[in-house]
């Protein structure tokens, strides 16, 4: 099965809102990416409308077109009536001069193919039938065809207005190559299983982009603005009205939207429907609201409404309206529930009270959730409050065991967070005492309120806590991002103390030095002077001796 419509791994940040505005849940997540499952997909493209990355990527045909025109096909377009709400004042005329720029030979308005079906819805509900669904949207028919199989003899096996448009433009020019041009993805999935019908799709979005690059503007004159009644088809009960006059009998009811789509069908499988016309149309608000354009419903619906004429277009193809809608097989295996309960187990859902069905995932209901993952859509990490429980028994774990203490205050000094060993230190006995409180309840406040003035990102500095006695090495970080200060207490008392007791010793070894020296120092002193006075006698006394020799 061709992929109309992929997903960007590389903008892809795990939002999972393309899983929340899926109705089917058609999209498989792994490898923390998103990717469409094919075999569910109704290319309705929601997702692709919903997703803020412009992660989503509609498949481009415009080479294949440029291949055409280049071989020197005669390529017309098939133009989806919602142009004249895609192009504001620009009629048919003004359309085609742009496109013959690129090489179209021609342009004509989808319109024509439904005028055919409009005929044809009619044709079914004289005949009878009791509810009957219209076949124009193709995500519908996917709808029915790959969820609700058993209400296909409900859908109208008749050709849409594309296919029967290109079956009108190949009735009068059999050597034609036709590419419809509209606001529809899915068009694209039907092109592609139908032989006889358009040859190429192609969104209004990536036509303007063509137009662009070619540096061809679509100047709006206005001429051939007025279509016909069955220009009507892209609005929301724009198919009924151009039926006219309604069946004797009947109920017209006019349904947009994947959910309302699915909600009427349930209603049909009910039982509680008959002897009506349900027109589906799986984007809100009718065709006007595809996924390959950009929207203003209010302006859309208001310019295609003054393009809409009194009279029917002339339908040259006379063939078979008829079309095969046959059931799509789709693998759905359900778990049982003790694989169910087993998952949700390893979710943190251990009781009923844990699945809180918040829908952050992307699934309506924790259950749901534990299908996906069964089925490989979806993985445990999905679940928003399981990472954020998980991320915080982790971190909690970790603060909470850790020998230092963390104190987390919020800007204005406030208590955030607070661990055991921190309370230790600061003489707390209970948490909720102090949390939210000011932190000056347990320390001078300026040896927070200094760093975050200057935006220091570190700060350390050592305190002595009075009340506890104990002195900390005091770590601040702050963090401005998350507008946090995280101070981390390293007790330090043993160490200090150790330091202290040692300075001590060094003091008192210094001062017995200072001392011994001193009194070493006195000795010598007294030692010199006593040798000093034997000295001075001894020469006294040599002196006389000296002197008695010389005189004998």
């Amino acid at each position: 099965m061709s992929q109309h419509l992929k997903l960007r791994q590389k903008n892809c940040h795990s939002c999972h809102k393309c899983i929340r505005h899926c109705p089917l849940k058609a999209i498989r997540f792994s490898g923390n990416h998103a990717r469409i499952v094919p075999d569910d997909c109704i290319w309705c493209g929601l997702c692709y409308a919903a997703c803020p990355q412009d992660n989503k990527e509609i498949f481009s045909e415009r080479y294949a077109v440029e291949g055409m025109l280049h071989s020197g096909a005669r390529v017309v377009a098939s133009l989806a009536p919602s142009f004249t709400a895609q192009y504001p004042g620009a009629g048919l005329a003004d359309v085609q001069r742009a496109l013959a720029k690129l090489g179209f030979a021609a342009a004509e308005e989808t319109a024509v193919g439904a005028t055919a079906v409009k005929d044809e819805y009619n044709r079914l509900l004289a005949e009878g039938r009791d509810v009957l669904i219209s076949s124009c949207c193709h995500a519908v028919n996917l709808l029915v065809q790959k969820y609700f199989p058993d209400l296909l003899p409900h859908l109208a096996p008749v050709l849409s207005p594309m296919q029967a448009h290109a079956r009108d433009i190949k009735t009068r020019d059999p050597e034609a190559r036709v590419v419809f041009i509209g606001p529809c993805i899915a068009k694209k999935d039907e092109a592609e299983l139908d032989d006889a019908g358009a040859d190429a799709v192609l969104t209004f979005d990536q036509l303007d982009a063509w137009l662009a690059e070619a540096g061809v503007t679509i100047e709006p004159t206005g001429e051939g603005h007025r279509g016909g009644i069955a220009s009507s088809f892209p609005l929301a009960g724009g198919i009924i009205r151009a039926m006219g006059r309604p069946q004797a009998g009947y109920t017209y009811v006019s349904v947009s939207g994947v959910k309302q789509c699915m909600d009427a069908l349930r209603e049909i499988r009910a039982g509680g429907m008959h002897r009506c016309f349900i027109e589906m149309s799986a984007c809100e608000g009718g065709c006007i609201g595809g996924p390959g354009r950009h929207t203003n419903p209010v302006q859309d619906a208001s310019r295609v409404e003054r393009a809409i004429g009194p009279q029917d277009y002339p339908v040259a193809y006379a063939g078979s309206m008829a079309k095969q809608l046959l059931p799509v097989e789709r693998q759905e295996d359900w778990p049982s529930e003790d694989v169910i309960r087993e998952i949700l187990n390893r979710m943190g859902k251990t009781t009923k009270e844990d699945e809180l069905n918040c829908g952050g995932c992307g699934y309506s209901t924790c259950r749901d959730k534990a299908v996906a993952v069964y089925r490989g859509k979806a993985n445990i990490s999905m679940c928003l409050p399981y990472l954020k429980q998980k991320a915080e028994t982790f971190s909690d774990t970790i603060i909470s065991n850790t020998p230092n203490g963390v104190i987390v205050l919020n800007q204005a000094l406030e208590v955030q967070q607070i661990n055991r060993s921190a309370m230790a230190m600061l003489g707390v006995e209970h948490r909720i005492d102090i949390m939210g409180e000011s932190v000056a309840e347990l320390m001078d406040p300026s040896i927070f309120a200094e760093p975050l003035q200057q935006k220091q990102r570190v700060s350390v500095r050592r305190l002595h806590l009075e009340k506890t006695n104990t002195y900390v090495e005091l770590t601040i970080i702050l963090d401005q991002t998350y507008q946090i200060m995280m101070g981390v207490l390293r007790n330090i008392t043993d160490e200090t103390l150790e330091r202290e007791k040692k300075e001590s010793i060094t003091a008192q070894t210094v001062d017995i030095a200072d001392k011994v020296v001193e009194k070493q120092m006195r000795i010598v002193q007294e030692i010199a002077s006593l040798l000093g006075e034997t000295a001075a006698e001894t020469k006294i006394a040599l002196s006389k001796l000296k002197e008695s020799i010389t005189h004998e």
